[in-house]
């Protein structure tokens, strides 16, 4: 069993999206614990109302909203009734048996999975702390109920396989809202939880090795200037296709105010990351690697992946390191110099032909990492240093001086004699 945690400050949200699956046959409400009436006979404003009620007694929580998805191996032949129990005894384990909540079972995935809505606000007012509720007690709930109701471990291989995200596959989405939309937020549920990013950039580190980009349009555009952000699905070649979709049309509304919320949160977590993530860099550049190529693959294999960012020309200017294993993502200029991008193509051979490297990174897709196994060939173009430099020396020394020019607005005005007449 795999336990996803969400929390808001909107019931209203957590609710809606669980009954519009339900509008569209994709759900069913198993149960209402905590309701006067049985779930069937729950009107949408029944639900609505009765949770308001809890959440009005404390109007100074700003997150109030409990929404959690608990996913079974597809193997695991559920009843509706085992799932509710399921959830009932979930619900007590993390101190929750005691509010309002209710269960619903969806079927718009391939595995067994249900939704539990509640509030974290009690009959007295108080608020249940959900601060670390996923590390803490829904782990040790997973735990219990797995044994106690013998489901298949999340912590085995079968398990973790079945729920690893992949790439959104750019040729298969009937590039249509609903598709788009449903194929991005597979990629979201995961990457905005589980990782560590403390910019936009290190996000679409992240987003981009499965196919997906955050986009806030360009700086002159009406939705950069009033902070909007759309997300993208990318083709093998990084190009952007199909239709672009609104933050905040998605359920988790990833906006950028979101975001930023994320960005200031994560910064202290990655930080004592950065050390682990240096040393399995150092270690790979204790004996310089032959070209870009094979260190980027040998940092595959500690579980890194390596994000290069290129400018319109071709010019590799930007890296960032994305550490799967920690869920951490750094640029490599904050890590230290020696990391950035300039750094490791120095390391590297600052020489490349596009032509050569191609071949290199062809040779890499033979044995793909998973989380690769979307991506073709890479093609490098780096310059000679030295060559531009005594290219710009030369531009320098063949410029002819300018003659000394200052604005006419700038020039004193001779004053004007007045003649004086003569009496």
């Amino acid at each position: 069993m795999v336990a996803r945690i969400n929390t808001s400050k909107s019931i209203s949200k957590a609710l809606n999206y669980n009954e519009e699956k339900m509008s569209k046959n994709k759900a069913e409400i198993l149960s209402a614990s905590g309701f006067l009436k049985d779930p069937e006979k729950l009107s949408f404003y029944d639900k609505l109302n009765h949770f308001e009620r809890f959440i009005s007694l404390n109007d100074r929580a700003v997150t109030n909203t409990l929404h959690v998805s608990l996913n079974f191996d597809p193997s695991e032949q559920l009843s509706n009734e085992k799932l509710a129990a399921i959830a009932d005894r979930y619900m007590q384990q993390i101190g929750f048996g005691q509010q309002p909540y209710l269960v619903y079972r969806h079927y718009d995935a391939g595995h067994p999975h249900i939704h539990i809505v509640s509030t974290n606000i009690q009959k007295d007012g108080k608020r249940i702390s959900m601060h670390n509720m996923g590390r803490n007690q829904s782990e040790k709930a997973r735990k219990d109920i797995e044994k106690e109701f013998g489901l298949v471990r999340a912590d085995s291989k079968k398990t973790s396989d079945t729920f690893k995200v992949v790439p959104v596959n750019a040729s298969k989405v009937v590039y249509g809202k609903s598709e788009t939309k449903r194929a991005i937020a597979n990629v979201l549920m995961v990457v905005l939880n589980r990782y560590k990013y403390s910019s936009l950039p290190e996000l679409n580190a992240v987003l981009k090795l499965y196919n997906v980009v955050s986009d806030r349009g360009s700086e002159d555009s009406k939705m950069f200037q009033q902070k909007g952000l759309t997300y993208r699905v990318l083709d093998e070649n990084g190009n952007k296709v199909g239709t672009p979709i609104k933050a905040s049309a998605f359920y988790m509304k990833p906006t950028l105010v979101y975001l930023e919320k994320k960005f200031d949160e994560n910064e202290p977590l990655k930080t004592p990351l950065k050390k682990k993530l240096k040393a399995a860099i150092d270690w790979q550049l204790n004996k310089p690697p032959a070209n870009l190529a094979a260190f980027i693959k040998a940092l595959e294999k500690e579980n890194i992946s390596t994000v290069l960012r290129t400018g319109k020309d071709g010019v590799i200017y930007d890296i960032t390191y994305v550490d799967h294993k920690n869920k951490a993502v750094f640029n490599g200029s904050d890590i230290g110099k020696p990391y950035s991008a300039k750094a490791i193509l120095e390391k590297c051979g600052l020489a490349v032909s596009p032509i050569k490297e191609a071949g290199q990174m062809r040779n890499l897709k033979e044995k793909p990492t998973p989380i690769h196994e979307q991506k073709k060939e890479l093609a490098f173009e780096m310059k000679d240093t030295k060559n531009n430099a005594h290219a710009q020396v030369l531009a320098l020394a063949d410029s002819k001086p300018t003659p000394d020019y200052v604005p006419h607005q700038l020039k004193k005005r001779k004053r004007k004699k007045h003649k004086r007449i003569s009496l």
